[in-house]
Order: structure tokens, then sequence, then C-alpha cells
């Protein structure tokens, strides 16, 4: 997945407005101006899309955790230049306040069915020997959980 699909997958998920995507970049110390973001969310085949880049969806993602846990006193936690799809697991993970139980009760959702230790290997450190790369596919997946936990109206949710 693209970071402009990933970042329009986070906005329906969580059905967030736009001026709430900014207000997040403005919490990791960023200004995006709205034509920006609007550039970002639309599709590749429309003629002023912008592609988004790695470090652009790490400050969203470093400023949505601090809209939603809070922002910590002191130095703010520096942008990744590369991001991966494991990175954006946990950083949604940590802002949205889950736990392992939340993680894999949005997974059981759609149809994914995985152990404790199986979740913990996607939130390791590359290096560890027990480590596992998030696909696209489980990341979607836990995306679209996400929304049927966060939006329980959704027209969408097929439980």
């Amino acid at each position: 997945m693209t970071n402009n699909e990933i970042l329009r997958r986070i906005q329906h998920a969580l059905n967030l407005k736009n001026a709430q995507i900014i207000k997040a970049f403005e919490q990791a110390e960023v200004k995006v101006a709205h034509d920006q973001l609007q550039n970002w969310l639309k599709s590749e085949s429309e003629k002023s899309f912008a592609k988004m880049k790695d470090k652009e969806l790490a400050l969203f993602l470093n400023g949505f955790i601090n809209v939603k846990r809070g922002k910590k006193d002191g130095e703010q936690p520096k942008p990744e230049q590369q991001l991966t799809n494991n990175m954006i697991f946990m950083k949604l993970r940590i802002a949205l306040d889950m736990k392992n139980e939340d993680v894999l009760d949005a997974l059981e959702l759609m149809g994914v069915s995985l152990s404790k230790y199986e979740i913990g290997a996607y939130f390791r450190k590359p290096n560890n020997k027990n480590y596992k790369a998030c696909s696209d596919e489980l990341l979607c997946d836990f995306l679209n959980g996400v929304q049927f936990t966060q939006r329980p109206d959704s027209e969408e949710y097929a439980g």
C-alpha cells in the first residue's frame, strides 16, 4: 500500500475530518496546508495528486499519537525517513491505546486469527529473531477491524 492509501484508510476507519488530520500534523510541529492534504488524499489518477513521503506519514502518525495520548514534554520523536508496515501498525496501536488483546479482537472481526505470541512478533525490533514483517494485507485487515470497533455503525461492517 502507498502512504497515500494508508492515510486515506486511516481517515476513513476513524472518520477523521481534514481539520483533525491537519491538527495531528500541528501536534508534530509541522504546518500542512489544506490544499496539500487534499492532494495527498486524492487518487493517483487525479490531476493534482501528490505522493506522500514516508517522513510525512511518520509526522502525521507521531502527531496523531500526541492528539490521542497527549503530547510528551521535551523533544518530540524524530520522524522516520523510511517507514515499514510494522512501524505504522505500532504507531496506530499506540495512538489508539490498544493492547494486544484489542488488536487481536479487531483482526478477529476481519476473520484473521492470531495468537498473542504471533501478534507480538509484529511489534518486535527487526533484528529480533522472533520479528515478523507485517504484510499490506494484515495492515489493511487491522485498519478495517479498527473501523468496525471505532465506528460500529459503519455500513461496510460484515460481522
